[in-house]
């Protein structure tokens, strides 16, 4: 009781906000590198300081010395070690993803029937696709890779351009605001060592985009013709369209506008 009674009197108003703000930002760090490879590296860096802790404890010199420089760059170590996590962090703080969800813009409006269309068949002929769906988070400088088309989504289009002949066929497609912004574009590979090694290009490149950013991906395997939604670094395969659909309307959610969402609820 007399230890609460002490705290109380020494801890202010104002260090209790800078605790909240702290345990926040622990908290966001923890969700962005849950289930990733950053959470070994995180791992490895506390069992490194418990050996500091007990290198001071018991002065041992020389293990102090090699532990006292390695956290003196710290900071430098940790931003390059973490460089995509951070760059995550930013852009979600940037758009307020999953921080401040009552800020979010009106609904886009996606196609999703056209672009279940022509997965449909291309799944059936074998055909490899790479379909891109930008949310929140800016895809620009991915844009600017391939090349500018700025037309509206149709499947006869998206079709053309998966097709082997096309000059395209070997990049993804983006699509924002209900239109498809550019084909042919490069996506970032995905640096998971832990990526099923049946997984081709195609598919690091889904995972790379998905982990940098909030973006929905479809991949249409050429060897198999599956067809698969890639979203936060995870792949979940749909069997048919109507899986398609309803993992669609589950990943975009606010991007689909009421008149489309209560067609697919029919459906």
């Amino acid at each position: 009781m007399n230890l609460i009674t002490v705290l109380s009197n020494q801890i202010t108003f104002k260090d209790f906000i800078d605790i909240s703000i702290v345990a926040l930002m622990i908290y966001q760090v923890l969700k962005i590198v849950q289930g990733t490879r950053a959470v070994q590296i995180l791992t490895g860096m506390v069992f490194l300081s418990i050996l500091f802790a007990i290198g001071v404890s018991y002065n041992l010199y020389t293990l102090n010395w090699i532990l006292d420089h390695f956290f003196d760059y710290f900071f430098i170590i940790f931003i390059i070690l973490f460089q995509d996590q951070i760059r995550a962090a930013l852009a979600n703080v940037g758009t307020g993803r999953k921080m401040f969800q009552f800020f979010d813009r009106s609904p886009i409006d996606f196609d999703i029937e056209e672009i279940i269309r022509v997965c449909s068949v291309l799944s059936k002929e074998r055909t490899g696709a790479l379909i891109v769906l930008e949310k929140k988070n800016g895809l620009e400088n991915y844009v600017d890779t391939g090349t500018r088309l700025d037309s509206k989504i149709h499947s006869d289009l998206i079709y053309a351009i998966f097709q082997p002949k096309s000059p395209l066929h070997d990049g993804a497609i983006i699509i924002r605001d209900n239109m498809l912004v550019a084909a042919g574009c490069f996506l970032p590979l995905s640096k998971n060592v832990d990526i099923d090694r049946h997984y081709g290009t195609r598919h690091r490149a889904a995972l790379g985009i998905t982990e940098l950013s909030d973006a929905v991906v479809i991949t249409v395997s050429e060897e198999t013709g599956r067809i698969s939604t890639c979203s936060e670094g995870f792949f979940t395969q749909c069997s048919s369209e109507n899986e398609l659909r309803k993992k669609l309307t589950q990943l975009l959610g606010n991007s689909i506008s009421k008149e489309k969402m209560q067609v697919v609820s029919k459906l």
